[in-house]
């Protein structure tokens, strides 16, 4: 009987394996939040508020797209680790599909290289109505279904486009948030593929993954994937079809083909080709060290620096967010909060400028009334000012409903505020993440407290109904201290903006790989701090909302681990994906990885290997180590 702790097998051996699935999302594109320690699918919630879609009626050339009837149970939510057959899948993609609005024109012109066609399918995590509200997923899909060379049938835990009757070649993931692997291993499961990668043969398809998840820290799913995508999709995608169809042409085996996709695909990691080495079953990590001469000590994540950034390709009345086009007017952030992955692990920042935002929305709008602008910090566009008057001018967008991203306070203006509220938003989302100054100053969060009130003022004075304030508990250097004085802050707004709904949100802070604050455990008096402060919020009318303390120490544990972690998440798919499960998986490995407080809980010395050490970013370690330095000067004892 093989060991539980056995080391996984080469990367050119086959065994049986019994996997188990669901189905997983790919999208290069972060989600449309990546605050470092929020840890659920509301991710996309906090980027456009669902109950703005309630607002108002479509108007009149749109009516006919809107959802009438609830969709048929097979469209339904679908519970981790279960299965829709097929049939089913099929008729709910149908319904589906007859509703959708394309944006681009679904079919590649003919291969003319004389390379053989790869059969891809490309796979949600999901059900289709959250999937297809992705605008990862949706920008993937337009680019695999118009390249040439290639079949692509999008595969949803709950509807499908007929698969290759005979093989597949290529199967595609994206990861954005971590607890997305159970589509993982059912996907695997359900398409009979070896949940291992070292399990597959010559036979098996390529398995690929991409999205900010694994850009951040891929290790703990390392040995399910073939490749990992590190980085920006819009061309690495491509480049990498290109790489496997060439191989597939000359005949390589598999091993080959990896190997030639590391070698030619800027941002293309392989953990297979990395050998990392323990001090011990339960000890760190010693090295990470490349398995052959010709394989490079690093990999670095791939940028995209073109023009124009990523809006919808398709719109439908079944997203989450209804009939919504969405684009992306900035990628990454140029702030540099300590905690945010969004700053460190997706620099350079960029923007799309307003004279190519303004057809971009055009399009969209040419089939729906509803606009989505997208990005971690949308009101750092260098052109806003621009984009709002734009959005302002009633001849274009009368009638239009039009979501904004979290903005920064000194960009809450009462222009800003009665653009919004004329175009269907009754509130607006500002990140403040502490009421202390001093907690700010060391996570580099450049606000003083008297621009939050004085944000609220204006919000208030331009006609918004409600004003949604994020932050964090348990953040490296907090001290009890600086629990008053965010209340105190909470106080002061809800004074200054007369007659706003207030709301705060507020996580744990979570660890996230390649940010000045990766070495810092999670606090354990964090959980204390979300209850006594939903104590003292409640009778000052706040309408507080914690975050799951507990499911943020399961974050970080994905956040932080490394491939001795694929272990544990095999055995809490087969328990129930619960965090009792979690437990019981580190109590049944005990001896063979270390505790979860030690990944979770413990602060980590600068001088250690990272598991994601050997992945680089656009920001050099050193630089990392300077920020984090800079922070810890700032801690205080009392």
């Amino acid at each position: 009987m093989t060991s539980i702790c056995a080391p996984p097998l080469p990367l050119s051996s086959r065994v049986d394996a019994s996997p188990s699935a669901s189905v997983m999302q790919y999208a290069f594109l972060s989600p449309p939040v990546l605050r470092s320690s929020s840890f659920c699918t509301s991710h996309a919630a906090r980027m456009l508020d669902p109950e703005q879609s309630r607002m108002y009626p479509s108007r009149g050339p749109f009516k006919q797209q809107r959802c009438r009837t609830p969709p048929p149970p097979t469209m339904a939510s679908v519970e981790r680790g279960t299965t829709v057959a097929m049939p089913a899948r099929l008729a709910a993609m149908r319904t589906f599909a007859a509703a959708e609005s394309l944006l681009f024109a679904p079919h590649a012109p003919p291969a003319t290289d004389g390379l053989p066609t790869l059969r891809v399918i490309y796979a949600y995590p999901n059900t289709y109505t959250v999937g297809i509200c992705s605008l990862g997923f949706q920008l993937v899909w337009a680019a695999l279904a118009t390249m040439p060379g290639l079949t692509v049938s999008r595969l949803f835990a709950d509807a499908a486009e007929p698969l290759p009757a005979d093989a597949v070649d290529v199967l595609g993931f994206s990861l954005s948030w971590e607890l997305d692997y159970v589509g993982i291993m059912d996907t695997l499961e359900y398409l009979d593929v070896p949940r291992r990668a070292a399990a597959r043969a010559d036979g098996d398809p390529i398995v690929f993954g991409g999205g900010p998840v694994l850009t951040a820290n891929p290790e703990p799913y390392a040995p399910f994937f073939d490749i990992v995508l590190l980085g920006d999709g819009e061309e690495a995608l491509g480049d990498l079809m290109t790489s496997l169809r060439q191989s597939r042409g000359e005949g390589v085996d598999r091993v080959e083909m990896l190997r030639r996709a590391a070698r030619d695909v800027s941002g293309a990691y392989v953990p297979a080709l990395y050998e990392v080495v323990y001090d011990g079953p339960t000890g760190g990590i010693l090295s990470v060290k490349p398995a052959a001469p010709e394989v490079p000590s690093s990999v670095a994540k791939r940028t995209y620096r073109g023009k124009g950034l990523a809006t919808s390709t398709v719109v439908t009345p079944y997203s989450a967010w209804e009939n919504i086009h969405m684009v992306e007017a900035v990628r990454s952030c140029p702030e540099m909060c300590r905690f945010c992955l969004a700053s460190y692990a997706t620099l350079p920042f960029r923007s799309s400028p307003v004279d190519e935002l303004i057809p971009a929305m055009a399009a969209g709008l040419a089939v729906t009334d509803r606009l989505g602008i997208l990005g971690a910090s949308v009101t750092q566009h260098p052109q806003f000012g621009e984009l709002v008057t734009e959005l302002a001018d009633d001849t274009k967008y009368n009638g239009v409903r039009v979501s904004l991203s979290s903005v920064r306070t000194n960009t809450v203006s009462e222009e800003l505020a009665r653009m919004l509220v004329a175009r269907g938003s009754k509130s607006i989302t500002v990140a403040v993440e502490s009421g202390s100054a001093r907690l700010r100053t060391i996570i580099n969060k450049k606000l003083d407290t008297p621009d939050i009130a004085a944000a609220a003022s204006r919000a208030a004075a331009g006609g918004l109904s409600s004003l949604k304030l994020y932050g964090m508990a348990g953040l490296p250097g907090e001290i009890p201290s600086d629990m008053d004085e965010t209340v105190a802050m909470l106080k002061d707004v809800k004074a200054a903006g007369k007659g706003l709904r207030l709301t705060y949100g507020c996580s744990t802070f979570v660890p996230k790989a390649h940010t000045p604050l990766q070495w810092f455990g999670v606090r354990k008096t964090a959980d204390g701090t979300l209850k006594r402060l939903g104590k003292r919020l409640g009778p000052l009318g706040v309408d507080f909302r914690p975050e799951s303390y507990k499911w943020s120490v399961v974050q970080a544990l994905l956040s932080r681990g490394d491939r001795r972690v694929a272990d544990v998440l095999e055995l809490v798919r087969g328990y129930g994906d619960s965090l009792g499960s979690f437990k019981r998986a580190f109590k049944e490995l005990r001896g063979c990885l270390p505790p979860l407080e030690w990944y979770a809980h413990e602060d980590w010395g600068v001088g250690e290997v990272l598991p994601w050490g050997h992945l680089t970013t656009a920001i050099s370690e050193d630089a990392i180590v300077r920020h984090r330095d800079e922070a810890v000067s700032l801690f205080r004892d009392d």
